[in-house]
């Protein structure tokens, strides 16, 4: 097994932050993102880190960057090869990083969804709708939407994201950028899920992250990893009720079935939790790429 990163502290990088999952270092004008395995559910960090899950949600994200670079380029600069100045880190680093072009982040959460689950199936049975797209009636949960729709949302700096409509992202925006991100988030989503489909796996909804050099629009952050995506194996699809799903929903599961408030501090997973998620990600990510993690 892989070594387990809970954080990192690398005392001769500047560190710019961390995030629930990712601690960002500060390479002049790049950025070095380094995965670790720190899990959060219910917007808490938990003390309990999933051995893999860095690697799994940084080489799935380096696959889609690959295979979908023709639609939008990425800020990818290297994964691995990394400058000298890291070789100190370079058993924190394997698998697990990427060393990216600096962007100035759009302050919008590009969802795409292509089926009614979580958010979007609590707004439309309270609108008809999700964001002020509106829908066919009678729905039910896990549906295909007739077609993919954008559905953006605010990106929070604590907290939930909170939905808003596409109008109100072309108040925040403008309007030509607001349908720039539109237009390429339906279309890395329709590619993703041509594959996924292929290979066992319904993206259920994503979310995409962009940034701008200039006027070009960049893919920045993480790409339609379990932890960004709903990945539902496809074999168990049955619509009218939540699906399995390939991330960290089993965690979520354990903790309502203890009766956790939801409030800090978190309790640690037994072992057999751990486990079972840490197998979750990894099947998602041979299912993705045609071959295992090692």
């Amino acid at each position: 097994m892989s070594t387990v990163v809970s954080q990192t502290n690398f005392a001769g990088l500047k560190l710019r932050g961390r995030g629930k999952v990712r601690d960002i270092y500060e390479l002049d004008d790049r950025l070095l993102i380094v995965a670790t395995d720190r899990l959060s559910a219910f917007d808490v960090v938990l003390p309990t880190p999933i051995p893999d899950k860095g690697r799994v949600l940084t080489q799935i994200s380096l696959f889609w960057f690959d295979k979908l670079s023709d639609v939008v380029p990425n800020h990818i600069l290297a994964a691995s090869n990394f400058p000298k100045e890291l070789a100190p880190y370079a058993a924190e680093l394997e698998g697990r990083a990427m060393l990216v072009r600096r962007t100035e982040p759009i302050p919008i959460e590009c969802v795409v969804r292509g089926y009614i689950s979580g958010s979007g199936w609590k707004d439309y049975q309270r609108t008809g709708g999700i964001c002020g797209v509106a829908l066919p009636a009678g729905l039910r949960e896990s549906d295909r939407l007739p077609e993919p729709i954008f559905t953006p949302s605010t990106k929070a700096t604590s907290g939930h994201d909170e939905n808003i409509s596409f109008a109100e992202t072309v108040a925040r925006i403008g309007a030509p950028l607001a349908e720039r991100l539109r237009s390429i988030s339906l279309a890395l989503y329709r590619r993703a899920s041509e594959h996924a489909t292929a290979h066992g796996i319904i993206i259920a909804d994503t979310k995409f992250e962009f940034g701008l050099v200039g006027d070009d629009v960049i893919w920045i952050d993480e790409a339609l990893t379990p932890d960004s995506s709903r990945f539902w194996p496809a074999g168990q699809y049955s619509p009218g009720r939540s699906q399995p799903s390939f991330d960290k929903q089993y965690v979520r599961d354990y903790l309502e079935r203890i009766g956790w408030n939801k409030q800090p501090p978190a309790p640690p997973l037994p072992p057999d939790v751990v486990a079972a998620t840490r197998d979750k990600y990894r099947e998602a990510y041979q299912r993705i790429t045609g071959h295992a993690l090692d």
